[in-house]
């Protein structure tokens, strides 16, 4: 394999779950620190790179309305949970001397930048990393779908969605160690056999704009940078193999 990276310009798409390591709740610093290298190590290859990083370890908005509040008002806390983990993840990537911006749907002048797709292209062109958080700013919309709609409009070559393991399988392989997994998909597949990695709002989102999807594991140290390279286990999601 070429050890040079495949792509030019790429998000990330972390879950807020990632970021507890072994905790109930909250972020594992050990764990945010790991994945701001990973990180760290791409920006150095000389990939442009931003992210959009879930909520789910803080709050989640579907559990909220499934607890009796309204779904509107629970989805907006979830977004400023996406926000909380932005500024730590800023923080880590800033201790390593990366340079980074945290853009949010909901404008928050006193903590980050409003959302701005050509400010967040600039950004990019110049080596920083841009988080995208408070996901779409709308309430019905999950951080997956956010994570499509900025890659596409910030003109991506590719969504890379890091989750606890490494591709896509016909079940949860926790639970069935013997179940299938996948080197490659199309979208159609991803819908029709409901593979729940993603919603499908953002498979949709991408198969119309022809965005690539590469899901591995986010807990392999390194492991963002080698899919780069075309190395490791990963599932590619693709218009046709």
């Amino acid at each position: 394999m070429s050890s040079s990276p495949r792509y030019r310009r790429v998000l990330l798409k972390v879950s807020g779950e990632a970021l507890m390591g072994k905790r109930d709740y909250g972020l594992d610093a050990d764990t945010l620190v790991r994945i701001a290298g990973d990180i760290a190590e791409v920006a150095a290859m000389g990939v442009q790179v931003c992210l959009v990083i879930g909520g789910g370890n803080i709050f989640r908005g579907v559990s909220g309305a499934a607890s009796g509040m309204d779904r509107a008002q629970a989805d907006f806390m979830g977004m400023l949970a996406t926000v909380m983990n932005a500024l730590a993840m800023q923080t880590a990537l800033e201790k390593r001397g990366v340079p980074t911006r945290v853009q949010s749907a909901i404008p928050m002048a006193s903590v980050c930048e409003p959302y701005i797709r050509r400010r967040a292209e600039r950004h990019m062109e110049k080596g920083r990393v841009v988080i995208f958080a408070a996901g779409t700013g709308n309430p019905f919309f999950t951080t997956d779908t956010a994570a499509a709609l900025r890659a596409a409009e910030t003109g991506c070559d590719v969504l890379l969605k890091g989750t606890q393991v490494d591709g896509v399988y016909a079940a949860d392989p926790r639970k069935q160690p013997d179940a299938r997994r996948f080197e490659t998909l199309t979208y159609h597949d991803m819908l029709a056999r409901d593979l729940r990695v993603m919603d499908a709002s953002a498979i949709s989102l991408a198969r119309d704009n022809g965005l690539p999807i590469i899901v591995f594991d986010i807990r392999t140290p390194g492991g963002f940078a080698q899919v780069l390279r075309g190395e490791g286990r990963f599932t590619t999601i693709i218009e046709s193999p």
